[in-house]
């Protein structure tokens, strides 16, 4: 089974590049649009099924089908922790401590029933589902991470990226440098890119006065989308899929 991209740096460009068009999208929705965080989470999760059924139901790696149920779970995670953090008033703190919870319970149980949680080893309809569901999680709590470093830990916005930077160099660093398990690294670094993406993406659309770079929601989310388009679009040329078996 080949349904995944290969991790390089290309993925994770891409990663960070959807991760941060997921923050600026997702407050596009509950705040530029003022629909709110409750009804944006609902449609946001709605096109994340959509996008998900589909990508289930592929029999080989499609980049662009790929790519956007990245980004869906990127959007409806922004909206999603907003609501539970802001909305039901759990705040930032509590609110990444039950995600954090959530998370590793689902690797327990992913680890128990598939025996792997390695993405390079997902050879089941079960296991492709732990995947997307560690995703949706992982992409809520670095939502979570984000704010809490870019509005309460006196950091700012770009403090918060040079933070979650910074971290996100170590876990290469380990990765190049000691035997820490590349699962382990993986995951790590698939849950820091999101709240880098989170703090690069209020960076780019808060105000001067803020910290940020006043680009708004709307201008950012189209200059990231662009973006990814085009990396997208290049992988795509570049890289045929791979055609394999569907799931017996």
């Amino acid at each position: 089974m080949k349904k995944l991209p290969e991790i390089t740096i290309a993925f994770w460009i891409m990663k960070i590049c959807a991760t941060t068009l997921g923050e600026t999208a997702g407050d596009l929705f509950s705040m530029t649009l003022n629909i709110g965080y409750a009804l944006s989470t609902l449609i946001l999760l709605s096109f994340f099924v959509i996008t998900l059924i589909m990508q289930l139901n592929t029999i080989k790696y499609i980049p662009l089908l790929y790519w956007f149920v990245i980004l869906a779970t990127s959007t409806a995670g922004t909206t999603l922790s907003d609501f539970l953090d802001r909305t039901l008033g759990l705040g930032y703190p509590l609110g990444a401590s039950i995600l954090i919870i959530l998370l590793a319970s689902v690797f327990l149980i992913w680890k128990k029933t598939e025996k792997s949680v390695a993405i390079d080893n997902i050879s089941s309809f079960r296991g492709e589902m732990f995947y997307w569901i560690a995703i949706l999680i992982s992409n809520t709590l670095g939502t979570a991470l984000g704010d809490f470093l870019a509005d309460s830990s006196g950091l700012g916005f770009l403090g918060g990226a040079v933070l979650i930077g910074s971290l996100l160099m170590l876990v290469i660093v380990a990765h190049y440098f000691t035997r820490i398990s590349g699962i382990v690294l993986f995951w790590a670094a698939f849950v820091l890119t999101r709240p880098f993406g989170a703090t690069f993406g209020d960076l780019l659309t808060k105000p001067y006065e803020k910290g940020g770079l006043n680009f708004g929601t709307i201008g950012s989310s189209l200059i990231l989308f662009v973006i990814l388009v085009v990396i997208i679009t290049f992988s795509t040329l570049s890289n045929r899929p791979t055609l394999t078996r569907k799931y017996p």
